[in-house]
C-alpha cells in the first residue's frame, strides 16, 4: 500500500456519531430507572453525557470498517470498551488517586455526587462493558467470548500501568516509561484495534500488523497527552493542567524533558505511518483516528 495513503476526513465526525447513539440508547436500557436506585442511575450516566473524544470506540469501529467488518454489529463492543476507559476516569479522579476535581470540563464524578458514590460508578460501568458484550446477541458466543478476553486482558494491564505510575522508581528511564504507558494507557487503545481484529476474525499476518500499529499509537498516545499537560490549560484541555507535574508523575516530559518528548512525538508519528502504509484493506478512517490521536490540542 502507497505510504500517502488517504485520510478519510469526515470519519470521526461519523463514527462518533454511531457511537454516541449506540451509548445513549445501550447504557439507558442497561442502567434503567428502578425506583430508589435513580439517583445511582444518574450517577452512572454523569461520566458518560460529560462527553469527550470518544477516540477508543472509534479506533474499534475504524479497525472493523477497514477489514470490510459490520460496523453496526460492533457497537456493542465500542461502546463496552468506551465504558471500560470512563471507569478509569472515574477511579483516577479520586482522592486517593490523583485527587482531580475536574474532567472533561465538569466537575469530577466523586465531587458532583460523594466519594463513596463514584467509588460503586466505577465498579458499576466496568461490570455493564462485560454486559453489553456477553448479552449481545447480533454476535457469536466464539466471538463474545474473544472481545470479552482481550478487554478483559486490558483492564487488567491498564490496573498494573496505574499501580506503577502511582509508585514511582526514583531514577525512571525511556525503557520504563514504555512499558509503563503500554500498560496504563496503551492497553485500552490496544484493545481497540484487538477487538476489532476479533469481531471481523482477521488471519494472523493481517493482525499482526495492525497489533504493531496499536502499540506504537498507544506509546505516541501518551506521549502527546505528556506535551500537552506540560503546555497546554486548564480551559482547553478540559481538566486540571499541570496535574502530572503536581503529583510527580513520571511523565515523558518530567523523565526526557519538553523539547527532546517532542522530538520523540515525531518519530512516533513517522513510524505510526510507516506502519499505516504497511496495512491491508482500506484504513482510511484509521488514518483519522491515528491523526487525531498526534495532532490533538486536548
Amino acid at each position: 500500500m502507497d505510504s500517502s495513503i488517504s485520510s478519510d476526513s469526515g470519519a470521526i465526525e461519523r463514527l462518533g456519531a454511531l457511537v454516541e447513539v449506540a451509548l445513549r440508547d445501550q447504557v439507558d436500557a442497561a442502567i434503567g430507572t428502578d425506583g430508589d436506585l435513580v439517583p445511582l442511575a444518574q450517577a452512572l450516566r454523569y461520566p458518560i453525557d460529560a462527553g469527550g473524544k470518544r477516540l477508543r470506540p472509534i479506533l474499534l469501529l475504524a479497525t472493523v470498517e477497514a477489514l470490510g467488518g459490520d460496523v453496526a454489529r460492533a457497537l456493542s463492543s465500542a461502546c463496552a470498551l468506551e465504558l471500560i476507559h470512563t471507569f478509569s476516569l472515574v477511579h483516577d479522579d479520586l482522592p486517593a488517586l490523583d485527587n482531580d476535581d475536574l474532567r472533561r470540563g465538569k466537575p469530577t464524578t466523586h465531587v458532583a455526587f460523594g466519594e463513596d458514590v463514584a467509588v460503586l460508578v466505577g465498579d458499576g460501568l466496568m461490570a455493564l462493558a462485560f454486559r453489553l458484550i456477553i448479552e449481545d446477541a447480533s454476535v457469536p458466543p466464539s466471538v463474545r467470548l474473544a472481545v470479552a478476553g482481550a478487554l478483559a486482558r486490558a483492564t487488567d494491564r491498564m490496573v498494573r500501568g496505574q499501580y506503577l505510575d502511582l509508585h514511582p522508581v526514583e531514577q525512571p528511564d525511556e525503557v520504563l516509561l514504555r512499558r509503563m504507558c503500554g500498560l496504563k494507557t496503551g492497553c485500552l487503545l490496544e484493545a481497540a484495534i484487538e477487538m476489532g481484529l476479533a469481531l471481523v476474525g482477521a488471519d494472523d499476518d493481517v493482525a499482526d500488523a495492525y497489533r504493531a500499529l496499536a502499540r506504537e499509537v498507544g506509546v505516541g498516545f501518551q506521549m502527546v497527552d505528556d506535551v500537552l499537560d506540560a503546555t497546554a490549560t486548564t480551559d482547553v484541555l478540559g481538566k486540571t493542567a499541570g496535574a502530572d507535574e503536581a503529583n510527580g508523575r513520571q511523565t515523558w516530559v518530567r523523565v526526557l524533558g519538553l523539547e527532546q518528548t517532542q522530538e520523540r512525538v515525531e518519530q512516533s508519528w513517522a513510524t505510526s505511518l510507516a506502519l499505516l502504509a504497511d496495512l491491508s484493506g482500506e484504513p482510511q478512517a484509521l488514518r483519522a483516528v491515528v491523526e487525531l490521536v498526534y495532532q490533538r490540542r486536548r
